[in-house]
């Protein structure tokens, strides 16, 4: 009986130091005095660098690394290095296959507080990062840094095998697929399979019958985007396929290339 008291009276003293604006408690004094910054605003710890400033000396801490470098948290399987605590601990899950963030929408889950926070966009459709040029806006910084490279003509993604380059990342994981042959999009009816989600979409198509690009000028339709931008240079006379010989231009890339064809056998008369 006394054995069970004492245990509740130490778990009461615990956090026996509670916060009169938001009721958090603490076990110590200095934590709640810590704490009590985060209501007044109040940053007493500075960096002697660039002078920002923080609530909090661990805040500090963790901040001086960005200018020092230092790395001091270790992962114990891969060896790779963390500036904060925290990082690695979300780390650790890419080898754990933990998933503790869960969406309260779809139920699907996540290693990350920052990755669901991200995915729930998807549901409210939310797209925060917007970009300043032609102000289109995306969900995530990172599609956001990705499509500047449009406007500044940047290509940072380069290929190992050909080092061709690319703007974003998806771009160069779909060109990686000529390489490998890969082609994960396959068809649930004749099992036909393509390297791009859009190819295969677009496929569907010739199963269902349906045409839904329309052209604005006759309203004839198409199965394809391309088949439809084939199909408008016959109301705008648009040629931009030139031969490189004889500069004639054509509507259509295979008329080009049956042009071509005549001065393979001119070259081989001569």
């Amino acid at each position: 009986m006394s054995n069970n008291l004492l245990a509740h009276d130490v778990h009461v003293d615990e956090k026996s130091f509670s916060c009169k604006v938001c009721n958090k408690s603490f076990s110590q004094m200095k934590n709640l005095t810590a704490h009590s910054l985060t209501h007044t605003g109040r940053k007493p710890f500075s960096c002697s660098l660039c002078h920002k400033s923080f609530s909090k000396k661990c805040d500090l801490t963790t901040h001086n690394r960005t200018h020092t470098g230092e790395k001091p948290y270790s992962c114990s399987i891969c060896n790779k290095n963390f500036s904060q605590s925290s990082h690695l601990n979300t780390h650790m899950r890419c080898h754990t296959g933990e998933k503790p963030y869960s969406c309260i929408i779809c139920n699907k889950n996540f290693s990350s507080h920052s990755n669901l926070s991200e995915h729930k966009r998807v549901h409210t459709g939310e797209k925060p990062y917007s970009c300043s040029i032609c102000t289109k806006s995306f969900s995530s910084s990172s599609y956001l840094t990705q499509h500047m490279h449009i406007h500044t003509g940047e290509r940072p993604y380069s290929c190992n095998t050909c080092n061709k380059n690319f703007s974003t990342t998806r771009d160069l994981s779909v060109h990686r697929r000529v390489h490998t042959g890969e082609k994960p999009y396959p068809c649930s009816i004749c099992n036909k399979d393509f390297s791009q989600s859009s190819h295969l979409t677009a496929h569907m198509f010739s199963h269902t019958g349906e045409k839904p690009h329309s052209c604005s000028t006759c309203n004839k339709t198409f199965s394809r985007t391309s088949q439809l931008t084939s199909h408008m240079r016959s109301h705008t006379g648009e040629k931009p396929y030139s031969c490189n010989v004889c500069n004639k231009s054509f509507s259509q890339k295979h008329s080009l290339t049956r042009h071509s064809h005549i001065h393979t056998v001119e070259k081989s008369d001569s």
